[in-house]
């Protein structure tokens, strides 16, 4: 077997059996043009599934690349989420299909074309760097997409068997506590076996909710050391079938019906078993006065703030199966199907006790709020004790969920397929009837919810065209389910896509497992719904110089009739080897109507009002970022980068202007030897530039250093300092100020 190594670049040369690194995807566009107009030309014209929208070039290595780029602002939450579950699990050239290889970075769908053509004709890709001199790839796409791929040979051994095991551990001076910690395993074995487990420590999340009937309340244990089990999987994959028990996530289509899997465009399902890290440090005590007279979190102790616990996202928890390319007719059938019954967290302000409020939209009925948590003392339950406040709850509610999808593919770019599910949500707290507030991702009601839908696409020439349609079904009292439905066309030529797009979700599709295409605002709990938009994109290259990502997206809530806008350009400019500039110009109005106006807010400070809500905001944002990389050499780097907006703010301070916000990073990446990595990184943000008493105004600092070991053993440590500035309270009460965290990662493959 012949792997790519996902590890590193060594050098921008092509080696067989070698890896490279990663690029980036496009998603740029070009004109605004006018909704009707825009739907038209999407049902004449052509769409592909769920083009990737990667914000930059990608031009990574490791996982830790991918992490510096969302730390800095450069990708979206989204963007990072899909890569680095691509790069953990790897896309195989040999089995991917048409929207698995679309998602790997800076590829356009011819290039994925030319790739499946030199597959079938090849028989099987032994070896990535073939792609090159076969004219399929550049050498640069190759070197882009590199770490994100794992290649098999057509032989392998029954009892081959290869794996990782990945441990890591955060912690901070400051922590008074075991450090959290967790331990990855995989492995392969029998060919067409692999197993997964993750192990998780966690120090600051509260214990198992219970109802508590002297307070007519919720109680739950205080936070301390406790050992997680939150993912594992058994899967066998042959040649045409797969069977996965454990925890797992599936995604069909353009996404609208069914999707939890982190990908830009799904078929099928994947095993699951991604821990995160967030750089930072959190408040270690969340609680009010409750009962007391006075708060725990009264003074510096109670301030104090230690590491943040390494974390997971639930997923589905049960078995899957499926089958695919099932000769039928001139073409082949895919099958598949699952089932899950998962505990679920959720935050606490998400939910209300229907026993004592009729209606969860009726804010000005305190019975409608979220029920108090307690700190449960179980030596003594009726001593009077704190509430807790900003919590996460473990195992609050379980999900019971079927689901499947029949496609028909009449050839790698035509298929038409029927997706469904329903699930039931029960919650687990005895004694109190709980249910989900209005703007929580499940809909409320009790009773079953779920969604049946219908995609279908067609390609031909530089033309794909893809569409998918669906239908919620709840048991809201006035709701009860809605129709949702969106279309896109891709062009692709000569190292240009052009894509238009448009959707529509109805105010009663609510729809938990819809991740289609939409605008990042919410409604009820849910991206996709009770919004009508369109949008088009650009992306390609002039004369190998210049770059060019350009996107506008323009969209309304028909609930409110506000019509919003999002566009941006982004130029990257290759001067040349050594000299690498970008310039990204975004503009952002949440109401083009009123034009933006100073007296309203175009983002918050907090996320929720004092009873959890999301506040909505209104205001218009101007982004302006300059980007300067240099090539010090062949092993070092050096990356500047500059961002200043003005945004409406919102605050009495700023009624004749704007708000002004700046940030800056440097960083310097380094290989000095083969085996040896380094990145060392300053950032500095001011937000309202004007006032030092307002908002975060910091300096923070890294050095991250990996050594790989000829054992295969690679040890990665980061250090990391971050310095509070500003003059508000609240840091003056920081503790402790500067923060100091640091991460270990061992990670032993073989």
């Amino acid at each position: 077997m012949l792997s790519v190594d996902h590890t590193r670049k060594q050098d921008r040369r092509v080696t067989r059996g070698s890896a490279a690194a990663p690029t980036e995807a496009r998603r740029p566009a070009l004109l605004l043009v006018g909704l009707g107009v825009l739907a038209s030309l999407v049902l004449l014209g052509p769409s592909r599934a769920r083009a990737v929208q990667y914000e930059m070039l990608i031009d990574v290595d490791t996982e830790e690349d991918l992490q510096e780029l969302f730390t800095t602002g450069q990708i979206s939450e989204d963007t990072w989420n899909t890569l680095v579950q691509i790069m953990r699990a790897g896309v195989d050239l040999n089995r991917a299909d048409r929207e698995a290889l679309y998602a790997l970075p800076n590829l356009r769908y011819d290039d994925v074309d030319a790739i499946l053509a030199y597959r079938q004709e090849a028989g099987t890709i032994n070896d990535p760097a073939s792609l090159v001199p076969a004219g399929v790839l550049t050498e640069e796409q190759l070197l882009q997409i590199a770490p994100f791929l794992t290649v098999a040979g057509e032989f392998r051994p029954l009892s081959a068997t290869n794996g990782r095991l990945r441990f890591q551990m955060v912690g901070s001076p400051a922590d008074d506590r075991a450090p959290s910690t967790s331990l990855q395993a995989r492995v392969t074995t029998l060919r067409h076996l692999s197993v997964g487990l993750a192990l998780v420590s966690t120090r600051l999340r509260v214990g198992p909710v219970r109802y508590d009937p002297v307070r007519d309340a919720l109680s739950a244990e205080a936070p301390r050391t406790r050992l997680h089990v939150p993912k594992f999987f058994v899967r066998w994959e042959g040649e045409h079938a797969e069977l996965l028990l454990g925890t797992f996530r599936a995604g069909f289509g353009q996404r609208l019906t069914f999707d939890n899997s982190d990908r830009f465009t799904p078929n099928g399902i994947y095993a699951d078993d991604a821990v995160f890290w967030n750089p930072g440090m959190s408040t270690r005590c969340r609680e009010s006065t409750g009962e007391l007279s006075d708060s725990p979190c009264a003074g510096p102790e109670g301030q104090a703030r230690v590491t943040s616990d390494l974390r997971w996202r639930n997923s589905l928890m049960g078995a899957a199966v499926g089958a695919e390319h099932l000769s039928l007719g001139d073409g082949w059938l895919q099958l598949y199907a699952f089932g899950s019954y998962q505990p679920q967290s959720i935050y606490q302000y998400e939910l209300y006790d229907r026993g004592r409020c009729a209606d969860p939209r009726n804010d000005s009925d305190p019975n409608c709020a979220a029920p108090d948590l307690y700190r449960r003392n179980d030596s003594d339950l009726l001593a009077p004790t704190s509430e807790f406040s900003f919590q996460t709850l473990d195992n609050t509610y379980a999900e019971a969920l079927g689901g499947g999808n029949v496609s028909y593919f009449f050839n790698r770019r035509a298929h038409v397929g029927v997706t469904g599910y329903a699930a039931h949500a029960r919650f687990l707290a005895q004694g109190i009837d709980l249910d989900f507030q209005e703007w929580s991702s499940r809909p409320s009601g009790g009773g079953v919810y779920g969604a049946v839908g219908a995609d279908a696409a067609f390609g031909r020439g530089l033309w794909d065209v893809f569409m998918e349609v669906a239908h919620t079904f709840d048991q809201e009292t006035d709701g009860g389910g809605g129709l949702g439905g969106i279309v896109r066309s891709t062009l692709t030529w000569e190292r240009q896509e052009l894509e238009l797009s448009a959707r529509y979700y109805g105010a009663d599709f609510a729809n938990p497992y819809g991740r289609s295409i939409s605008a990042s605002d919410e409604q009820n709990g849910n991206r996709a719904r009770d919004e009508v938009g369109g949008r088009v994109r650009y992306t390609g290259n002039i004369e190998d110089v210049i770059n060019l990502r350009a996107s506008a997206d323009l969209w309304s809530q028909p609930s409110d009739g506000r019509l919003k806008l999002l566009t941006f350009v982004r130029a990257d400019l290759a001067v040349s080897d050594v000299i690498s500039p970008g310039l990204w110009l975004q503009y952002q109005d949440k109401d083009l109507q009123s034009g933006g106006r100073l007296n309203v807010c175009f983002s918050t400070s907090v996320e929720n009002d004092e009873n959890g809500e999301p506040i909505p905001c209104g205001g218009q944002q101007f982004q302006m970022t300059a980007r300067l990389r240099v090539a010090l050499g062949r092993r070092y780097t050096l990356l500047a980068q500059y961002r200043h907006e003005w945004l409406d703010d919102g605050s009495s301070v700023h009624d004749a202007n704007l708000r002004r916000d700046a940030s800056a990073f440097i960083s310097l990446r380094g290989n000095p030897i083969d085996p040896l990595r380094f990145v060392i990184r300053a950032r500095f943000l001011f937000e309202d530039t004007a006032h030092r008493d307002r908002l975060e105004q910091s300096l923070w600092y890294y050095a991250d250093v990996s050594y790989r070991f000829p054992i295969r053993l690679t040890m990665r440590v980061r250090y990391d300092v971050l310095h509070y500035l500003d003059t508000r309270e609240s840091t003056s009460q920081r503790s402790p100020n500067p923060e100091h965290w640091a991460r270990i990662e061992l990670e032993q493959a073989f």
